[in-house]
């Protein structure tokens, strides 16, 4: 029997092996309505308890891989940094590219929700290379018109990296207890956010009903995660 003809919500993990999406599988397990896949470039350990098929395809193939798969919603968690990537060119190629490619293919697969993690301060203006870049992503997501487009925008965020380790962004963590206090009114969206807070909120956005364009940040993030199911924050 089809995950249609069940009821499950077929949905697509790119970007599974990060933060973010090791926090959505974390999420899943014990969940039935939810029919997690995931595509990666790499195999990976499974938190504890979670169950998901991963499919395993090198990046060129990814947009056949999500047309043959025809998933109900696709989160994409894909992202990197200039400085893991080696030169601007690789991190467009992941942040702008990759994203488009994937989300050109669920369009055309018929996938209803796209939820992409993206990041405050994301501005096609900026002068920033990795928040100008966001921007440009965001703008061109809008163009592609899915029934329903989310689109997160967490500030640092809180959570255990494999094998990622990022110095600067370790001091942000440490530091951000305190910093979180001074960010108040207009600036409080840049406050830290746990990873499984904004995984808990892609999660519910797939499951939304109103169509649309969608732009979240710190607390309608929160306030996303505290409808999902089972959820603690």
């Amino acid at each position: 029997m089809s995950d249609a003809e069940t009821g499950k919500r077929r949905v697509l993990l790119v970007g599974a092996t990060g933060l973010i999406g090791r926090s959505i599988i974390a999420r899943t397990a014990g969940l039935t309505h939810i029919a997690l896949q995931g595509l990666a470039r790499r195999e990976m350990t499974f938190p504890e308890g979670a169950r998901m098929e991963l499919v395993l395809a090198d990046t060129p193939d990814w947009g056949g891989v999500v047309e043959a798969l025809k998933p109900d919603a696709v989160i994409c968690a894909l992202g990197t940094t200039r400085a893991k990537a080696g030169s601007v060119e690789a991190m467009r190629a992941v942040d702008y590219e990759l994203v488009m490619q994937v989300a050109r293919a669920a369009k055309d697969a018929g996938a209803r929700s796209f939820v992409h993690v993206s990041s405050v301060g994301a501005d096609t203006a900026s002068r920033s290379l990795y928040l100008r870049t966001k921007g440009e992503v965001e703008r061109d997501l809008k163009s592609l018109r899915f029934k329903r487009l989310d689109i997160l925008r967490p500030g640092l965020l809180l959570g255990k990296r494999e094998a990622d380790l990022r110095f600067l962004e370790g001091i942000g963590r440490m530091l951000a207890p305190l910093t979180d206090i001074f960010l108040q009114g207009d600036v409080a969206r840049y406050r830290s956010i746990k990873a499984s807070i904004v995984a808990a909120a892609a999660l519910q956005c797939t499951g939304e009903k109103a169509g649309g364009q969608f732009v979240h940040e710190h607390d309608g993030l929160n306030r996303l995660a505290g409808r999902f199911e089972g959820v603690t924050t």
